[in-house]
């Protein structure tokens, strides 16, 4: 390493943010714009190189975070300034860069998607994190990538003519990180390969349930434009078992992946959840992603003026909260059903587990600045109340019993509220589509789609990746079972691969 003490010697330090108040004002990324840190290779230099490096073991994709950490810091600070840093970079530092993009590629299809929306079990994995602060994997990685696609490295890598005369046809059912993934690994090894997304737009939740404050669409543009360049063929606004007979599909390809992601919202069986004003959060994301796409004006769901309710704790929450202020709503209180974590990891959850500790997004900085209202833990939501014109008007909760979560007795409250966002999760794909039954495919009994160890369903030919097969989880993971998906078509179809598998199927993440 350049320095095998700056883990001693240099304080971590995180990617800088705009300002919240000025971030509330538009809906471009919340970090500054230009180099993501100028002493990014210093960060890099944090990293002990451990030689049993459990942040590959937290990460799913099995990133090679020591080399391309070494590769970055010893290009030195100078050319730490990422995407923009320009030709006059020296060449032995221009070569450090390049190499540690290779390395990153190596493992990750899109590490610029990884780098901002990713929340980095590899950080809470990392030795350091021990008894101190992690490396800021996340930044150097996103440091990496954004320098890859602007430089030229991360081009289109399209399979040579011996490659593709050697493929067959393969069908991929969804446009989300697992399908993307799984159709990139197969073209890039000569299949030819065609995605089928149900939406107007191809990028399943990167398009539509992610707000442009976490993700810029060109973003998404971008390497959707490099999987076509590749030679992979997208055909949206199709529904697979509606449009097109599961039965005709599987006739006319090869092999068929299923990826249509867990899109069954998690339910909240309380009175008054029929009332006007009560809706899902993934129906509010999208619609304003809708206007961000400029496909409406106004969203018909729009927080503007209203006082917004949203019940759920995780990442689905805090989108909506970041959204609902910026449309300037005139309150928004977020109820979690969870007691307030704590701070530091509680001794049930030891390193190098994720632990559940209290955390804020960048949604939350906003709320602050904005006063826009309060965050409730242990608040288990009883009802909703309808107005004089059957409208929703109020939410009400109560304290959470911490055995069961029941609400307590004797301490409900009521919450004025014309617009509630229930961010509940999802428990699978939606049990309904006609094509699992015309491919014969069954549900077990968590509402994912049975498969094997090695991705592969009942039905020949016929395979699932990502949410659909696993359940809701992280894009990592989604990245991860479509390489691995990947593979095991591959292998299906030549009765070989070279294609990497980092999971089985049944891989699960570090738990306690």
């Amino acid at each position: 390493m350049a320095d095998r003490m700056a883990f001693f010697t240099t304080p971590r330090e995180e990617r800088v943010r705009r300002d919240a108040r000025e971030r509330l004002g538009d809906w471009r990324e919340v970090y500054r714009p230009g180099p993501l840190l100028p002493v990014v290779g210093g960060q890099a230099g944090r990293c002990m190189d451990c030689g049993l490096p459990f942040c590959h073991s937290a990460c799913p994709l099995g990133n090679l975070v020591p080399e391309w950490n070494r590769l970055v810091a010893e290009s030195g600070t100078g050319s730490g300034e990422g995407a923009g840093a320009g030709a006059e970079v020296g060449a032995a530092a221009g070569a450090d860069w390049r190499a540690a993009a290779a390395r990153l590629l190596a493992t990750n299809n899109f590490p610029e998607f990884t780098g901002r929306l990713c929340p980095a079990p590899c950080e809470s994995a990392c030795v350091l994190a021990i008894d101190g602060a992690a490396v800021t994997i996340k930044n150097v990685e996103l440091a990496i990538a954004d320098r890859a696609l602007d430089a030229g490295w991360d081009g289109p890598r399209p399979p040579d003519r011996a490659e593709r005369s050697g493929g067959r046809r393969v069908a991929v059912i969804g446009s989300g990180p697992a399908g993307l993934a799984a159709a990139q690994q197969l073209t890039r090894a000569g299949h030819a390969t065609t995605v089928y997304e149900r939406a107007d737009r191809a990028g399943g939740l990167l398009r539509y349930g992610i707000p442009p404050f976490r993700l810029e669409k060109h973003r998404l543009e971008r390497r959707l434009d490099q999987l076509r360049a590749e030679g992979t063929d997208f055909r949206t606004g199709v529904w697979v078992g509606r449009d097109v007979p599961g039965e005709e599909l599987r006739a006319g390809y090869d092999a068929v992946v299923v990826a249509v992601g867990a899109t069954a919202c998690r339910e909240l069986p309380v009175p008054g959840r029929e009332l006007t004003g009560v809706h899902q959060a993934i129906e509010y994301l999208t619609w304003a992603n809708r206007v961000d796409e400029g496909d409406c004006p106004v969203s018909p769901l729009s927080a503007e003026g209203r006082h917004v309710v949203i019940v759920g704790g995780g990442d689905t929450a805090a989108d909506c909260l970041g959204t609902a202020l910026r449309q300037r709503a005139a309150s928004v209180t977020q109820l979690d059903i969870n007691p307030r974590p704590p701070r530091d990891r509680a001794d049930g959850q030891p390193w190098p587990v994720y632990p559940k500790v209290y955390r804020e997004t960048t949604s939350h900085e906003e709320s602050g600045a904005a006063e826009a209202g309060p965050r409730v833990f242990a608040a288990a939501t009883v009802g909703f109340e309808p107005g004089p014109d059957g409208r929703l008007a109020a939410v009400r909760f109560a304290e959470a019993e911490p055995a069961d979560r029941s609400p307590r007795a004797g301490t409900e409250r009521r919450l004025p509220a014309q617009l509630v966002l229930l961010a509940l999760g999802f428990t699978g794909p939606d049990p309904d589509r006609p094509l699992f039954a015309q491919l014969g495919l069954a549900t077990g009994p968590e509402g994912t789609l049975a498969r094997d160890d090695g991705f592969a369903t009942a039905a020949e030919g016929v395979f699932v990746a990502g949410d659909a097969g696993r359940g809701q989880s992280l894009i990592v993971w989604a990245i991860a079972e479509g390489r691995a998906v990947a593979a095991a078509v591959d292998r299906y179809l030549r009765g070989w691969t070279e294609l990497p598998a980092p999971i089985r199927a049944s891989a699960r993440a570090l738990t306690v």
